[in-house]
């Protein structure tokens, strides 16, 4: 059976600022507080938290969809890469962000999710 791991989060900032905070890596890197290289386009590749994260784009859809192949440190070898969807809405002035993970390798489900 595939993993799914689903969340929502609104947040205090336009969708489309959310959207670009995300695909700007020195933006990406104030809010987390670690490094991050990532691009805007699909087939960008991307790496997060000094390269425990990485992946690659998928797609991109302004300003409210991004699909990235994805992967930690802590898949094996032979795990395929999962899938993570971000999709994001306008809501009056705030922005929510809708996620949605799939395919995380099971040993690892608990540490992403």
């Amino acid at each position: 059976m595939r993993s799914v791991i689903s969340q929502t989060i609104t947040l205090p900032a336009p969708a489309e600022e959310l959207f670009e905070v995300y695909l700007d890596a020195a933006e990406h890197a104030a809010f987390t507080g670690s490094p991050v290289n990532i691009g805007k386009e699909s087939g960008a590749e991307f790496r997060a938290f000094d390269g425990a994260l990485s992946g690659n784009i998928l797609a991109v859809t302004s300003p409210s969809l991004i699909v990235q192949s994805w992967r930690s440190t802590a898949f094996k070898t032979s795990d395929m890469d999962s899938t993570l969807m971000l999709s994001l809405t306008p809501k009056g002035n705030f922005g929510q962000i809708d996620l949605v993970h799939l395919d995380v390798p099971d040993h690892d489900y608990e540490g992403v999710s």
